[in-house]
């Protein structure tokens, strides 16, 4: 039988001791106190060597991962490394990923009292058991060259909060109402039959209080749903993967034209729903998600 170390015990016991007292973990373990926290306060030894390793290749291939999402990737590549560890050891090598502190303008779509409002169905519950239960959907501004006036896109994206995927979108120079009503038609049509209706959450931009995009939800029995003025966190979700969007595209990258920008943006999007794993997802990207409880239901 294969002995286990006591850096490995310490491990273990770190990853559990969040659900259990750690008294009752060292007993299991056979681990005493001061073995345990010499273990866990220990310098890097040999072994190290390829955790540092591998937290690099992870770094190279992922630009957009923090220290936690580094470690469940670990986990996924099968080693047992607690958080903390992880985060000290990108600390000390320099490489964690700064670009998520980085400030800049948001692109607010805001312009008043320009059509109907719809109450906060949502009301930042944004967990859901069923897909195509709850979708939410914003509008962010990219910018090329100079970034002036006249090099800014407009990307919209369409969110299924049970998969966390985007499920369609659209890139743009014209932030226009038929900006966004192009992926939403798309969004109906892969709508699949359901016993529940779909609730679509927006801010209050004038493309969502816009008498088209009501009508167009209200004919297909979708429920609108809109954020309170200026409270970005009642849509905390999109907020949230337009920063990982950006640090993954424009903030990493300086674009010199719009087709390098559409390009990038594109293979972002790909690239989030097929490869970024996340934690409230079991460690898999949302496509991966989906494929499986498609499996586990049939």
């Amino acid at each position: 039988e294969e002995k286990i170390s006591n850096q490995e015990k310490a491990q273990i016991v770190t990853e559990l001791r969040h659900k259990f007292k750690i008294v009752h973990l060292l007993k299991i373990a056979n681990l005493s106190r001061s073995s345990y926290y010499h273990a866990v306060n220990h310098d890097y030894n040999k072994d190290d060597n390829d955790l540092v390793n591998e937290i690099r290749e992870i770094r190279k291939n992922f630009k957009d991962y923090g220290y936690r999402r580094v470690t469940l990737e670990l986990r996924n590549r099968g080693f047992h490394v607690n958080h903390k560890k992880v985060l000290r050891i990108m600390n000390e090598n320099k490489i964690l990923c700064d670009a998520y502190d980085k400030k800049v303008r948001k692109y607010n779509s805001y312009k008043g009292n320009c059509g109907k409002k719809a109450p906060n169905r949502l009301n930042r519950r944004f967990n859901t058991d069923r897909p195509f239960q709850k979708i939410v959907t914003d509008v962010t501004e990219l910018r090329w060259g100079n970034e002036t006036t006249s090099e800014r896109a407009y990307l919209t994206t369409y969110m299924d909060l049970f998969f966390w995927e985007i499920l369609t979108w659209n890139l743009s120079l014209h932030p226009t109402v038929e900006f966004i009503l192009e992926p939403l038609r798309e969004l109906i049509k892969i709508r699949p039959d359901l016993p529940y209706r779909m609730t679509i959450h927006s801010d209050q931009g004038f493309q969502y209080q816009n008498d088209e995009f009501i009508h167009l939800l209200k004919e297909n029995k979708i429920f609108q749903s809109m954020s309170r003025k200026a409270t970005c966190l009642d849509n905390a979700c999109m907020e949230s993967f337009f920063n990982q969007l950006k640090v993954g595209t424009t903030r990493n990258n300086h674009y010199q034209t719009l087709n390098q920008l559409q390009t990038s943006t594109k293979d972002y999007l790909f690239y989030y729903n097929n490869y970024r794993i996340k934690e409230k997802l079991e460690g898999l990207s949302p496509v991966k998600y989906r494929q499986q409880t498609f499996q586990l239901v049939a």
